[in-house]
């Protein structure tokens, strides 16, 4: 990239605030135009608003012009439906496989702590469907010649701090900007003769 080229990149990205300039995917849009849909049924929006910005939602190029669209939208746009937090202190807490497999997918809960144990055994959790009991969820991932899969649906803020003795742990996801109001996932991963893998879905 020129050096011209590049001056006037940088300031595209400070002209609108500093906002990821990442492309949106069709199911960035559609989850936008849902936050506006139901903004239009509680009254924040007109109806020739909400038309207007769902007809830019559908056409926009990059995350950064959907957040636009939503910003002042106030509580409609902090929670998407498909990351559920339903604050509270039940929930899962422990998961435990020894010389076993223990799974988690589909619809269950995380409670605010979740420890997971695998001696000679292992875990497969997903979160794509998963409930938070709070913004901020911490898994303690234990694994003695064992391990665990942790499956990490798109815009969820991820956190991993690992420690591997003769054995690894694998962090496969990307940095993304974090959806507005997903909750923030702490993996906390201790990990002999095993491993903890942390993938994106």
């Amino acid at each position: 990239m020129c050096g011209a080229h590049a001056v006037r990149a940088a300031a595209s990205v400070q002209a609108v605030g500093e906002l990821p300039d990442i492309r949106a995917t069709d199911a960035d849009r559609e989850r936008t135009a849902d936050v506006l849909r139901r903004s239009g049924a509680n009254g924040q929006l007109t109806v020739d608003e909400l038309d207007e910005r769902v007809e830019l939602a559908y056409a926009a190029k990059t995350r950064g012009e959907l957040e636009r669209l939503t910003q002042d939208l106030g509580e409609t746009r902090e929670r998407p439906d498909d990351v559920p937090v339903r604050p509270g202190d039940d929930g899962t807490h422990w998961v435990v496989s020894v010389m076993g497999g223990s799974d988690r997918k589909g619809r269950w809960r995380l409670g605010r702590t979740v420890n997971v144990v695998n001696v000679m055994g292992g875990s497969d959790l997903q979160l794509n469907d998963a409930e938070f009991a709070a913004d901020v969820v911490e898994l303690r991932v234990f694994s003695l010649m064992g391990g665990s899969d942790i499956w990490i649906p798109d815009g969820l803020d991820v956190e991993v701090s690992e420690f591997a003795l003769m054995g690894g742990n694998e962090r496969r996801i990307k940095d993304m900007p974090r959806l507005p109001g997903t909750p923030v996932v702490r993996v906390r991963a201790f990990s002999l003769m095993g491993g903890v893998s942390v993938n994106p879905t």
